[in-house]
C-alpha cells in the first residue's frame, strides 16, 4: 500500500524524530511511504486567526502537494482535522471542490489509519512505566478518535495505562488562545498535569504534539517528574528488529 506522509510544519521544525518514527511504523506495517519534500503547512494557523484568504492560498498548495488517490497519513489529529473540516470553509463550491473532497476522504491521523485501515495494533513496542492518555480536542471532536490510541497503547509491553480525570478536556493550548489568554491557558495546563499527578503517571501520551508541547512547557517550568510522548514515539520504542 502506498502512503503519502504529511509532516506538519511544527513537527518538522521541533519534533522531527516523531516524523521518522511515523515512517518506521508505517513501513513495519507493510506500507510504501512517500514524502514530498516541497510540502509546507495546511494553513491552520492563518485559518484559526481569521486570515482565510491567506489560509486558502496555503491550502491550495497543500492540495497540489498531495495526491487525491493515495492515502495521506499524518502524526497530528489537529492538522488532519484542519483538512477534513477547515477546508470545507475554504474550498466548497470552488474549482477544486471535488479534488478537496477526495483528499478529505483519504487523509488519516496515524492511530486512526493503523487501527481502522491497516487493521494493525501491535508493533512490539516496549516502555516501562505508568501513563495517562490525553484526548486532544482535534482528535476527539474533529477526527472522532478515542478508542484507537488506547487500543494501540494497550499492546505496548511494560506500559500500564490508567485513565485520568477529565481526559477529554482541553489542555489550554489552542494555538493563538495560549498567546492571547495566557493565564487561562496556563491554568488549564495546570489542571491537566494535576490530574496526571493524581494517577501517579510517569508519562502523558497523545496524538498531538501541540498539546504535548504546551504541557511540557508547564512541566519543565515547575520541575514536575512527568514526561510527554507522542504515540508514534511510544509505538516505535524498544524495537530490537528494525
Amino acid at each position: 500500500m502506498k502512503i503519502e506522509l504529511f509532516v506538519p510544519c511544527f513537527v518538522d521544525q521541533l519534533y522531527p524524530e516523531t516524523a521518522f518514527n511515523t515512517i518506521k511504523l508505517l513501513e513495519k506495517a507493510g506500507c510504501e511511504v512517500n514524502y514530498n519534500a516541497k510540502q509546507t503547512c495546511c494553513g491552520q494557523p492563518a485559518y484559526n486567526a481569521g486570515y482565510w484568504e491567506q489560509a486558502k492560498e496555503i491550502g491550495n498548495k497543500f492540495l497540489n502537494d498531495f495526491s487525491e488517490s493515495d492515502y495521506i497519513v499524518a502524526p497530528s489529529a489537529s492538522c488532519v482535522g484542519m483538512v477534513k473540516n477547515g477546508f470545507n470553509d475554504l474550498f466548497t463550491n470552488t474549482i477544486v471542490h471535488n479534488k478537496c473532497r477526495n483528499m478529505q476522504s483519504n487523509i488519516f491521523e496515524l492511530s486512526d489509519f493503523l487501527v481502522n485501515v491497516l487493521k494493525k495494533d501491535y508493533f512490539g513496542a516496549e516502555l516501562d512505566g505508568k501513563a495517562v492518555y490525553h484526548d486532544s480536542c482535534s482528535g476527539l471532536r474533529e477526527c472522532k478518535i478515542k478508542d484507537e490510541p488506547r487500543q494501540l497503547l494497550s499492546k505496548v509491553h511494560g506500559l500500564e495505562m490508567v485513565e485520568m480525570k477529565d481526559t477529554d478536556m482541553c489542555c489550554g493550548f489552542g494555538g493563538t488562545f495560549a498567546v492571547k489568554f495566557d493565564a487561562i491557558s496556563s491554568a488549564m495546563a495546570e489542571q491537566k498535569i494535576n490530574n496526571a499527578i493524581e494517577m501517579e503517571a510517569e508519562y502523558i501520551i497523545s496524538t498531538d504534539l501541540s498539546c504535548l508541547m504546551h504541557l511540557e512547557g508547564y512541566i519543565k517550568k515547575n520541575n514536575i517528574p512527568i514526561k510527554t510522548m507522542h504515540i508514534a514515539d511510544v509505538l516505535a520504542n524498544g524495537w530490537l528488529d528494525y
